[in-house]
């Protein structure tokens, strides 16, 4: 079967947040990204002069058909593997289910409709659409040790004074503010559930160690009078004078 020359390639800029589909008809160009696989790098010379200086990096894909690529899937087709929960590729809907599914290899050939590009250095020029305009991030950061790092802070900055809120206007309404819960927030309430936590856990170590070894004792003294007892028995049982006759 001849080998089909169009391919769309879905380049993003996480720089600025923009995303832009450029369709490629000529084979020359795209036969620099056959036999790459997805997390390798290509200079953005193959694509033209207006793609000099930039490096692209492979993030997936999809065949004709819709499947999309795997990561580690060293073939440059489809194949059918068992998937689990945690596999790409594969969403778990009931506990423990797996799925047989079918998946792309991560190998790129001619076979794709889509192929994900991420810009990791820009060139020389301004790609419109792409590096000409920057899209703010709607969120911001929600883990505690993220906020610390996009401000730059200390651990002894307080977190919550840095969290980026957000302005929701309803017409007619009072604006109001959003801002998302803090993760692993290390406050002093939390240090005060953590020590009673640990002090409840010793308290049941010491309990079930005392416990065990009252069992232990009680075991012990039981044994003891069963002991005694049948030492008495056999000694009543030796002194009695015997029924024989004289």
């Amino acid at each position: 079967a001849p080998l089909a020359a169009a391919m769309k390639l879905n380049i993003s800029n996480p720089a600025t947040g923009c995303q832009k589909i450029v369709e490629v008809d000529d084979e020359r160009k795209l036969r620099a990204f056959y036999d790459k696989h997805m997390s390798q790098e290509i200079d953005g010379d193959v694509l033209g002069d207006d793609f000099r200086g930039y490096v692209f990096k492979i993030a997936g894909g999809n065949d004709k058909q819709g499947f999309p690529m795997m990561q580690g899937i060293l073939l440059p087709h489809r194949v059918r593997l068992l998937l689990k929960k945690g596999s790409p590729c594969y969403r778990q809907r009931r506990t423990g289910e797996r799925k047989r599914k079918s998946v792309r290899g991560c190998i790129v050939g001619p076979d794709l409709a889509v192929l994900n590009l991420v810009i990791v250095k820009k060139g020389e020029g301004e790609l419109p659409g792409l590096t000409d305009r920057n899209i703010p991030r709607r969120l911001g950061p929600k883990r505690a040790t993220k906020i610390r790092s996009l401000f730059n802070l200390t651990k002894q900055d307080d977190v919550r004074k840095y969290v980026i809120r957000r302005q929701i206007t309803r017409e007619g309404k009072k604006t109001i503010t959003k801002a998302p819960k803090i993760q692993r927030l290390i406050t002093s309430v939390r240090l005060q559930r953590k020590r009673a936590q640990k002090a409840e856990k010793k308290d049941r170590v010491l309990k079930s160690k005392a416990a065990a070894a009252e069992y232990a004792a009680s075991r012990r003294a039981e044994r003891i009078k069963e002991k005694n007892a049948r030492e008495s028995a056999r000694r009543r049982s030796s002194n009695r004078p015997s029924q024989g006759g004289k």
